[in-house]
């Protein structure tokens, strides 16, 4: 119903979007009408003419780039070759489709999807599903040689152990955490030298009389009066002369 709706309106395409005042607003390219000839319309204008599926097509459309996922060229050589590193051949990728997939290769389909634009972070829900022992433990040496992080829901225990070094388990209401992750490990080192460094500069501040260059890495020989203050080098000085004359008002003053 909406094809023939676009058909009817001579649409080609909407090749843009806009904010303007406030209002979201659709470049509309019609067929047989010059590209500086292209009108703007409202969203609520789209939608009235029924638009509705060509609007959220063009949104996510923008999101994806917005998002970088358009950074890939998306031809077949680059797609196929992208299925190769998941153990889909030419025959299933390039000239199969999805609905002749088994249920592994349809597995090993979502990855390679999940895995085409270089992420961060990877979160699988149950990837053992379907996987033969084989497509195991190829996951699992990918997964450990990857650089990035990976979020893994599974009840397969041999799986997620090869891979996952903290686990989380929910039972009884509450969450248990066992074993620790590479990055919590190296964050709980990098806490214990700044720990370690912070009681150093305190116990060589004590030991300065609270008192250091202006580079706060070296520590000149402070003195404090009685009552904690400070001493200028003069003053240092002067005591010291009184106190090999045993001028005890000296060095009082």
């Amino acid at each position: 119903e909406e094809e023939q709706k676009i058909k009817d309106f001579g649409l080609e395409g909407i090749w843009s979007r806009r904010l303007r005042a406030g209002i979201i607003e659709y470049e509309v390219k019609k067929w047989h009408v010059a590209e500086k000839d292209n009108k703007y319309y409202s969203k609520e204008e789209l939608l009235s003419l029924g638009f509705e599926k060509l609007i959220k097509q063009t949104d996510e459309k923008i999101a994806a780039k917005d998002a970088g996922l358009d950074l890939r060229p998306v031809t077949t050589t680059e797609i196929q070759k992208h299925l190769d590193d998941f153990g889909l051949a030419q025959e299933f990728g390039t000239y199969g489709k999805v609905k002749g997939l088994s249920g592994g290769q349809k597995v090993k389909l979502v990855l390679a999807a999940a895995m085409w634009n270089c992420p961060h972070l990877l979160v699988l829900d149950e990837p053992t599903n379907y996987l033969d022992r084989e497509a195991l433990g190829a996951l699992s040496t990918a997964l450990n040689e990857w650089g990035g992080a990976v979020l893994m829901i599974s009840h397969n225990k041999e799986f997620y152990s090869s891979v996952c070094k903290e686990e989380w388990h929910v039972r009884e209401g509450r969450c248990f955490i066992e074993g620790i992750s590479q990055e919590r490990k190296m964050k709980a080192v990098a806490k214990k030298k700044k720990f370690a460094k912070e009681q150093d500069k305190e116990e060589k501040l004590e030991s300065a009389g609270g008192n250091t260059n202006a580079n706060a890495d070296k520590y000149k020989n402070a003195t404090v009066d009685f009552w904690g203050k400070t001493m200028g080098k003069k003053d240092v000085r002067n005591f010291e002369k009184a106190k090999k004359k045993g001028d005890i008002a000296g060095m009082r003053k």
